[in-house]
């Protein structure tokens, strides 16, 4: 039975103004996102020079006389528009996860009223004449008239088409592409993210789908004022259009105010605490994050022709004169010490790691910042060092430190170099690797020589490069400034990696 038109429901005031609230966050915080790395492709390997759209005027090529990183292209915006603005990836990325929690509740809670109270008779098209009758009422708008709503309906055609294919197609379809750029789940099904043309390609659609919201509330404002907005205020928030216009542009002025108010002070307060919101956030965030890593598993089963032609670097390799040292040698005097709360502390030699073990994959590495490139990985898996050292049944994580210093200060770090921290039950999966080569040869030094961490459910940062120390410990808070890793100290980083 179709309930009767023209006024809306209760529920349909509150969640709008809730998708208000939470687009605009999920906007700004994506965007934020977006200033690490303000290129989109199509392909995977994002090679320089080959992006479809650069929003930077920063430029720089393979062919760079000069060493660089993915870092080096990182924009530093408004706070105005970010959130929380300036070079903050790590509280973007937490504020876009936290908020995408309770835009899809909003959502939940919308389409199931919508449908419990028959009010989808007005958003569903139920007869494919609904489409030539759009194509006359945009007409008509192009004539500067106002097209007459449907027939006991509170839309025209071209509102019910527009507000159907953002319900049920443009919200799920960002959805579908954010899923398809988390590491976790491109490890576990890698055929899905190929349907959006893999990674980049996903990337892309989600930004235009950012640009669709955006231009989706443009012509719906502009729609409202044109039609009156007092009239549609008090119908839509009243009840009536015969209802107070006064009191409904009051209403409907509050919301909007409380709305920038929430955003000023939910930024100023991530710019002034930012270890407090990283906390905050993170207890909404960590736990979907975490299940994530322990449910996912990677079957990347990649195929030689697809490796990436151009594997970007983030980094710089370590300065030491030791290391310059080992690496002219070709690293014979490294020695890779792995101690800490195991039964059998040892010092191998390259050449006594091999002996522990072999193993060969092709997968996907995922940077934090949105790019990735498929490369073949050979070396030691994870899992023939424990059997080697035999952590103590209270580990819960085991340490990696690098060689490249990143001026820490005193009491930062236990060896004073970069170093991450990776759950113990990650460390056991059959593609986790300790990594000696990459795409048939020995490990470049701009990718960690002679030595890096391979955890393909993971974003790369966990993945430490130019290993220098193992360490088994029962926690992470003694480590760094207990974190659980340098960009979870230092950037404010999640601890983990699996989105």
């Amino acid at each position: 039975m179709q309930p009767d038109p023209p006024h809306y429901p209760l529920f349909v005031v509150i969640t709008h103004a809730l998708n208000i609230l939470f687009l605009l966050m999920l906007g700004r915080s994506g965007l934020g996102v977006l200033s690490s790395f303000p290129k989109l492709y199509w392909n995977d390997g994002c090679p320089p020079g080959r992006e479809w759209a650069r929003f930077s005027r920063r430029a720089y090529g393979a062919d760079s006389r000069r060493p660089w990183t993915s870092l080096d292209e990182e924009e530093s915006w408004n706070p105005v528009v970010t959130m929380p603005g300036g070079k903050n990836l790590g509280l973007s990325r937490h504020w876009h996860f936290m908020t995408l929690h309770f835009w899809i509740a909003t959502g939940l809670v919308y389409l199931a009223l919508v449908f419990i109270s028959g009010y989808w008779i007005y958003l569903v098209p139920t007869s494919w004449s609904l489409v030539p009758d759009a194509i006359e009422t945009i007409g008509t708008y192009l004539h500067f008239e106002l097209p007459e709503p449907l027939p006991g309906q509170p839309f025209n055609a071209t509102q019910k088409l527009a507000y159907f294919s953002v319900v049920f197609l443009l919200a799920p379809l960002q959805i579908a592409t954010g899923a398809a750029m988390s590491p976790s789940v491109i490890a576990r099904f890698p055929w899905y993210a190929k349907i959006f043309g893999g990674k980049q390609g996903a990337r892309s659609i989600h930004f235009l789908g950012i640009c669709a919201f955006v231009g989706f509330v443009l012509v719906h404002t502009l729609m409202v004022v044109l039609h009156g907005l007092p009239k549609g205020l008090a119908k839509i928030i009243l009840g009536s259009e015969q209802a107070s216009h006064t009191l409904a542009v009051a209403i409907g002025s509050a919301v909007l105010f409380a709305i920038v108010v929430i955003h000023v002070l939910l930024t100023m307060f991530a710019r002034l605490r930012p270890r407090t919101t990283q906390h905050l956030l993170g207890y909404v965030v960590a736990p979907f994050e975490g299940g994530l890593s322990r449910i996912f598993t990677s079957h990347q089963r990649y195929r030689r022709s697809d490796v990436s032609g151009y594997h970007r670097v983030n980094g710089y390799p370590p300065v030491d004169p030791g290391y310059e040292q080992m690496a002219a040698d070709g690293f014979r005097d490294y020695r890779l010490p792995v101690g800490g709360l195991v039964e059998n502390p040892v010092s191998l030699s390259l050449p006594r790691l091999r002996e522990l073990g072999w193993a060969t994959q092709i997968t996907n590495h995922n940077c934090i910042q949105g790019w990735n490139s498929i490369a073949e990985w050979a070396g030691v898996p994870l899992g023939a060092l424990l059997d080697l050292v035999k952590p103590r049944p209270e580990v819960t994580h085991v340490v990696f430190y690098a060689m490249d210093d990143k001026g820490l200060t005193e009491g930062e770090g236990r060896y004073g170099y970069y170093y991450e921290a990776l759950p113990i039950f990650l460390a056991r999966r059959t593609q986790s690797l300790l990594a000696l080569e990459m795409n048939g040869g020995p490990l470049p030094i701009e990718h960690g020589a002679p030595l890096r961490v391979r955890v393909e459910t993971q974003l790369g940062y966990k993945m430490v490069k130019w290993i220098k120390v193992v360490e088994f410990v029962d926690g992470v808070s003694a480590i760094g400034l207990g974190q659980g890793g340098y960009r979870e100290d230092q950037l404010y980083y999640a601890n983990a990696a699996a989105i």
